[in-house]
């Protein structure tokens, strides 16, 4: 190992990982380009987008700012742990379809990795709890309010 690496041990997804990483990398290229992740999207690579939000520990994080090496220790969470095994989307991902919350779906995975950490702090989250979450999200398609409309059923308002 040179000093331009370093052993990381992260568990993701609830799968243990032991890597030897450069100590530049990226969170996003990991769960990109080397776990082979790629429901993590990745689009201004300066955190305001939100596309590559997941969960570290159990808060929300922005991949593209965070150095793999940052997360060694943690549980790392992403899209692709939140359905069940089964293939049965997760009910945040079935109110996002039946709200018609998506459109090209490139923000859809960032924003849905937002509603899990605030769901588990806030199960009921009032109108200002959701209008923070999406503070930290883009969407360029649906105008916002398809995605209010899941997260306020997922809240108990519709």
């Amino acid at each position: 190992m040179s000093r331009d690496t370093r052993e990381i041990t992260v568990t993701v997804n609830g799968a243990p990982k032991r890597l030897t990483v450069p100590v530049r990398l990226l969170l996003s290229d990991l769960l990109r380009d080397v776990l082979g992740l790629t429901g993590t999207h990745v689009g201004c690579g300066q955190g305001p987008c939100g596309s590559c939000t997941v969960l570290a520990d159990g808060g929300t994080v922005r991949s593209c700012l965070m150095l793999a090496v940052q997360a060694d220790g943690m549980e790392i969470e992403t899209i692709e742990g939140v359905a069940a095994g089964d293939g049965a989307l997760h009910r945040i991902q079935e109110a996002f379809r039946e709200h018609h919350a998506l459109q090209c779906g490139f923000c859809t995975p960032g924003i849905v990795m937002a509603t899990v950490g605030l769901l588990r702090r806030s199960p009921h989250p009032s109108a200002d709890e959701r209008a923070e979450l999406m503070e930290g999200h883009l969407c360029r398609c649906t105008g916002y309010r398809n995605i209010d409309a899941a997260l306020a059923a997922l809240a108990g308002e519709g």
